[in-house]
């Protein structure tokens, strides 16, 4: 599952449907055409502007095609995301297997998660030149569940290693915030986009619980592919580009397209995005038994690039 993320992020804009293309329009001026994009070249389409206007063919042909439609607040965050009822022709017996799934199988899930994570975090440290021994030191500290909480220690080290002393995690701060909490949403998308096509539902996590949440399950399964965003945000803000632009959001995106390596050789972060859900799928429903995740290590053009700094 390779394709575009399509974002709006300008007022004044109509997007629909038009013989299986999805076409912007302006809104004032002389309602001039703007751009055009397959629908079937379309991984998710993020609303990123208020002004934003849509027709229902337009939300009913996403679904369609599995594409979540995301709406975002203003600090780039998603607010909701729309995504289809049907799809994937085992769904039925997934979405079973998945609400079944007893709770000492999602403990052991969830440490695999991240186990992976941690791994990845100290990846990036040792890109950028700092200690990733702090990280890497605690992978083997994490037991069925995270009971320790592991991950969490590993986030206050992280942060402070990576971006200084100054820098505090805060969903709601402009900066370097803001460009995590876009390249987050980016990725959300396409984790969903994931859930979906391997037929099971975002909504049942296996460790998110939070009630108001409806994407769980892309909570959980995006954790491991953060760090990319992360180190991507690092060298952004080593330019001396630290805010929200087309140009940060373009580079953002194009991460998705990075290759990563995993079991099977490298395949592009969207592509480990969906084996991961497909094993997860699978192994609620008995045909495995360990998820499929990304390999030790970042994408080779990421490391490549962070050499030549």
């Amino acid at each position: 599952m390779i394709g575009r993320i399509v974002e709006i992020a300008d007022d004044a804009r109509h997007i629909f449907v038009s013989r299986g293309f999805l076409v912007v329009k302006e809104t004032d001026n002389q309602r001039q055409e703007l751009g055009q994009v397959p629908l079937d070249d379309i991984a998710a389409v993020i609303a990123n502007a208020h002004g934003l206007t849509y027709t229902n063919n337009i939300l009913v042909a996403l679904a369609e095609r599995g594409i979540p439609f995301v709406l975002c607040a203003d600090n780039h965050l998603p607010v909701a995301i729309l995504w289809p009822v049907d799809g994937h022709h085992q769904q039925a017996r997934r979405y079973d297997a998945q609400i079944e799934a007893k709770k000492p199988l999602k403990k052991r899930l969830w440490a695999e998660i991240v186990r992976c994570k941690l791994i990845q975090q100290a990846a990036v440290l040792e890109a950028v030149g700092v200690p990733s021994a702090p990280l890497a030191s605690l992978v083997a500290k994490v037991r069925s569940g995270d009971p320790d909480n592991v991950e969490a220690q590993g986030a206050r080290r992280y942060w402070t290693l990576l971006f200084g002393d100054g820098f505090r995690r805060d969903r709601n701060s402009d900066g370097l915030n803001s460009l995590l909490n876009y390249g987050y949403t980016v990725y959300r998308s396409a984790v969903a986009r994931a859930i979906v096509a391997a037929g099971l539902h975002p909504t049942c996590g296996i460790y998110h619980t939070n009630a108001g949440n409806p994407m769980r399950l892309a909570d959980d399964l995006m954790e491991p592919f953060r760090p990319l965003v992360d180190l991507h945000v690092f060298q952004l803000d080593k330019r001396g580009e630290s805010d929200i632009n087309p140009d940060t959001k373009r580079t953002l995106v194009r991460s998705l397209y990075d290759d990563m390596q995993g079991p099977s050789g490298a395949t592009p972060v969207t592509v480990c995005m969906q084996k991961l859900a497909t094993s997860l799928a699978q192994v609620f429903t008995g045909e495995r038994d360990d998820l499929v995740l990304p390999l030790s290590g970042l994408p080779l053009a990421l490391l490549a690039s962070c050499k030549n700094e």
